[in-house]
């Protein structure tokens, strides 16, 4: 019963945990522009007192920006409707929305390899999605599954995760390297300023949990990919 579990779950829930994995990585590139528009982003600007007036609760009205890799989705108020950019590998963001004394120039797009290099991996991560569920479910294929029991097609579909995984994976890490710089310095600008500094503070988004969420059930895949290998390596 246990080696039947362990089947079932190697071959069955691990392409499940794959396409979960690259979902969420997709949501997470093309949000807000594409989609989600102020649910998920990698780094957001919104009214907050709490750098001005430490331990202040009160609710503050004012801009707010929603960051991401392809571009930005802005409002002048708590009230009015976002306005989105055009989506774009050299996004512009729309800063202009803040008071004079924010420290818009902080905030930019990272470099514009960046984007292009995770757009890469995402495409690189769905052809592994595709080939890794083929193999899995090749015993169902008749005689076209043999192409898929081939040691060679194995090593390359296992090859392709990999080379994905890390490109997309460090893509993202300097992504975040780069906007977490980014908060830093806008927010140590605004307390610089005492209380006669703007109504604002950065935070990094809730899209870089889905990219580490997504990045850990990739490893599962790509892992039960290398071990496979190893089994035909020691045969």
């Amino acid at each position: 019963m246990l080696a039947d579990l362990s089947k079932a779950v190697t071959l069955y829930f691990t392409p499940v945990l794959m396409l979960t994995a690259l979902l969420l990585i997709l949501f997470a590139y093309l949000a807000p522009t594409a989609m989600l528009h102020s649910q998920v982003a990698l780094l957001t600007v919104t009214p907050s007192s709490s750098l001005t007036q430490p331990g202040s609760t009160q609710g503050i009205d004012g801009p707010s920006i929603f960051l991401g890799a392809l571009g930005s989705c802005s409002r002048t108020s708590n009230t009015a409707g976002l306005v989105c950019s055009p989506s774009s590998v050299s996004p512009l963001y729309n800063t202009s929305i803040f008071p004079t004394n924010a420290p818009s120039a902080v905030i930019s797009a990272p470099p514009s390899g960046a984007p292009v290099f995770i757009a890469i991996a995402l495409a690189l991560s769905a052809i592994f999605f595709i080939t890794f569920t083929a193999i899995s479910f090749r015993h169902f294929m008749g005689k076209a599954g043999a192409v898929w029991e081939k040691p060679v097609v194995q090593r390359l579909s296992a090859w392709l995760g990999i080379f994905a995984f890390l490109l997309g994976l460090g893509s993202f890490l300097i992504v975040f390297m780069w906007f977490g710089k980014a908060v830093i310095d806008f927010n140590q600008s605004i307390q610089g300023q005492g209380s006669q500094g703007p109504q604002l503070i950065a935070q990094t988004g809730n899209a870089f949990t889905m990219v580490w969420v997504g990045y850990a059930f990739f490893a599962i895949p790509v892992i039960v990919s290398l071990a496979k290998l190893h089994v035909l390596a020691t045969k």
